[in-house]
């Protein structure tokens, strides 16, 4: 058969394989766009349906002019590529072969890019290795395509061998290596490829600006952003949301902003650096703001957008706003994503609704790591260890590598439930198995579960023989672990190091006054607070709040700020007294203060939590569970008096303060008073 005649069965054979196209208009209406374009020859005619997804159409009305400029090859193959159509994209490559021009290096290229962009690396390499010519740009998407398959060692290689780069070569490397965490080695050749006069592109120096961001280093991002004011790119959108995030990550919040502000135009991503960058800053209230502007100006969030107010929700424990959120996730169609599902899980479980953590966790087809250590958090967090375990072994089972984090989740859990042994076997389990290097936060977690278990001789060798630096929260989790078990002359040292690391640290100057008055050592306990007058340092006040009504409430220790102050003091005199009828006394030895008795249980009663959840009592109906946040630790008499309020009223109060989750029901607790 002539070449004529395999020509002609190839058309055939097209043809009748693109009969199922996605087709967006009517015949008449892609009449109608063919009109509109206000196009002069079939040529561009030609481009204009492909690139718009219209395959068979274009390959139907344009066969004759394929043979006359096989170039045109190339623009259906980017619409397979924009298609997404892998199957379409072969059976072109099988008409290409036929047609004799695969040997055409500009047609070769187009496929090789195909066949990356699907993540054939087996092909891409093959197909590389048969052209009988080839230019920067064949090396170019080899390199990209090495990174796309998560070899950069490939990538890297490739890079050192090709006799000649252009730009393209040098924005694929620094974007290639940024995406692989490998930042110091992107921005030393971000470096080396300004020196050598090549102009980066939008994407590298949007990557360049993440590397600063992600290593922390505010001067060199400051001297990347003054070099995009210098190429003209301060205005260019995938810049300048970087930019911002790059000040933001490093501190710099208001600068960040104001380059966000700046930006003629917004787009999505612009919100999301702008949100984003208030969530990982703290500014939670904020959050929730920003995300009700970005939908009042016209822009759907998307799943990042909606990761980072879930998380604002998570701190805020704004349960009725974290709820309307997940509808709004559902009604966008991300709530499944395995990233929206992990901030759901967090939010629940840090709102107390650890059931709604369970089943968000359990209604995701596809968990990673980073979820199952989510919700192995959450266990540790509301106290249940043994579920944390379970839910770590079953992980195991599902053949997913256990990394850092899901090692602290469960060092955690085990920590705040009493499992001494189990948390020293993971820990040895995480270094000695899964040969992973503990961060200081195992360590102090390490510290807090023998700390908690009276082992403080093994905690204080542990932190003594560690191989990082020891820092005030390793040592302040000690000196926690010393008020419970009352030891004074430990709790001193462990302070001296406490202070000496940061002197400002009013949580250490309050437990070690803590100790003191515990052994009614009174005179200590007014050294420790000269000490704090001395220096100038601040008591963090107790602060509790909860939401009634889409309202946040707000309580200070001994406030009396609320609108309804007067009727919760009362209704607490009321409350006190059947709680002493059914045998509550009152731990006045855990007031810091040396004052009579009488006074001592008023201090006691006004605690921010008290008022909290004499306000919830007043206000909710019987049944309905009680939810209050507090900043501090709950006091050892307020731990005891909920216990005899839930027993008495017949109600479920949880509590989240700064370290876990207590549920109080029918007179226990689910610490088992074990905190």
């Amino acid at each position: 058969m002539g070449a004529y005649g395999l020509r002609c069965i190839s058309i055939s054979y097209v043809t009748t394989i693109f009969q199922n196209p996605v087709s967006h208009f009517s015949t008449l209406s892609l009449k109608s766009h063919l009109r509109k374009g206000h196009l002069v020859d079939l040529k561009e005619q030609f481009v204009s349906l492909s690139s718009n997804g219209y395959i068979k159409e274009a390959f139907d009305f344009f066969v004759p002019k394929i043979w006359e400029e096989p170039n045109l090859f190339s623009h259906l193959l980017q619409a397979c590529i924009f298609r997404k159509s892998m199957p379409l994209g072969k059976q072109l490559h099988s008409l290409i072969i036929t047609s004799g021009c695969s040997s055409d290096r500009f047609i070769s290229n187009h496929l090789l890019n195909l066949y990356s962009k699907f993540g054939d690396l087996q092909t891409v390499v093959t197909l590389f290795d048969r052209m009988p010519k080839r230019n920067t740009m064949s090396c170019n998407i080899m390199i990209k395509a090495y990174f796309q398959n998560g070899d950069f060692e490939s990538a890297y290689r490739f890079f050192n061998e090709m006799s000649e780069r252009n730009v393209a070569t040098w924005n694929a490397m620094v974007t290639g290596l940024t995406q692989f965490e490998m930042n110091e080695e992107a921005m030393l050749l971000f470096s080396e490829m300004n020196d050598l006069g090549f102009m980066p592109d939008e994407y590298s120096l949007g990557s360049i600006l993440r590397a600063c961001a992600h290593l922390g280093v505010l001067l060199a991002g400051m001297q990347v952003h003054a070099y995009v004011m210098k190429c003209g790119f301060v205005f260019n959108l995938v810049v300048g949301s970087s930019l911002a995030h790059m000040y933001m990550k490093t501190g710099s919040m208001q600068e960040g902003e104001k380059i966000i502000k700046s930006m003629p135009i917004h787009n999505v991503v612009a919100w999301n650096t702008l949100i984003a960058g208030k969530a990982q800053n703290g500014y939670a209230e904020e959050v929730v703001n920003h995300y009700c502007l970005m939908k009042m100006a016209g822009f759907r969030p998307d799943k990042i957008t909606f990761v980072s107010v879930i998380s604002a929700c998570s701190e805020l424990a704004t349960l009725g706003q974290g709820k309307q959120i997940h509808t709004e996730a559902i009604k966008s169609g991300v709530s499944s994503v395995v990233a929206v599902v992990s901030s759901l899980v967090s939010m629940y479980s840090k709102c107390g609704c650890l059931e709604d953590s369970v089943k968000a966790f359990s209604e995701c087809k596809e968990p990673d790591v980073v979820l199952w250590s989510s919700m192995i958090a959450a266990y540790g967090f509301h106290g249940q260890g043994q579920e944390a375990i379970r839910l770590f072994h079953q992980m195991e089972q599902e053949k997913l590598q256990a990394n850092e984090v899901t090692f602290l989740s469960m060092l955690y859990a085990c920590s705040h439930s009493g499992l001494k042994d189990k948390g020293l076997e993971f820990f040895s389990l995480m270094v000695d198995v899964y040969g992973l290097k503990p961060w200081l936060e195992h360590y102090t977690c390490m510290v807090d579960l023998l700390g908690r278990s009276g082992c403080l001789e093994e905690a204080v060798a542990m932190i003594r023989d560690m191989p990082v630096r020891a820092d005030a929260i390793i040592w302040k989790t000690l000196l926690s672990a010393c008020k419970i078990h009352k030891n004074i002359e430990m709790a001193r040292k462990i302070a001296e190091e406490v202070l000496r690391i940061d002197p400002q640290d009013s949580a250490s100057y309050v437990l070690l006054s803590n100790i003191h008055a515990a052994a009614k050592s009174w005179q200590d306990v007014s050294e420790v607070r000269k000490a704090m007058r001395d220096r100038r340092v601040k008591k963090e006040p107790g602060i509790s709040w909860l939401e009634l009504k889409n309202q946040v409430h707000q309580f200070s220790t001994g406030g009396k700020s609320h609108p309804m102050s007067v009727e919760i003091e009362l209704y607490l005199e009321e409350l006190t007294s059947e709680m002493k009828f059914h045998g509550y006394v009152p731990d006045t030895a855990s007031v810091l203060h040396d004052m009579d008795n009488e006074e001592k249980e008023y201090n006691l009663a006004h605690h921010s939590e008290k008022l909290a959840i004499a306000f919830a009592l007043m206000n909710t109906q019987e049944g309905v569970p009680i939810r209050v946040m507090k900043n501090l630790r709950v006091c050892s008499d307020c731990h005891v008096a909920f216990k005899f309020i839930s027993k008495i009223k017949n109600r479920e109060i949880i509590v989240r303060d700064s370290s876990r989750f207590h549920h109080f029901k029918n007179g226990t607790c689910s610490c088992g008073d074990y905190w």
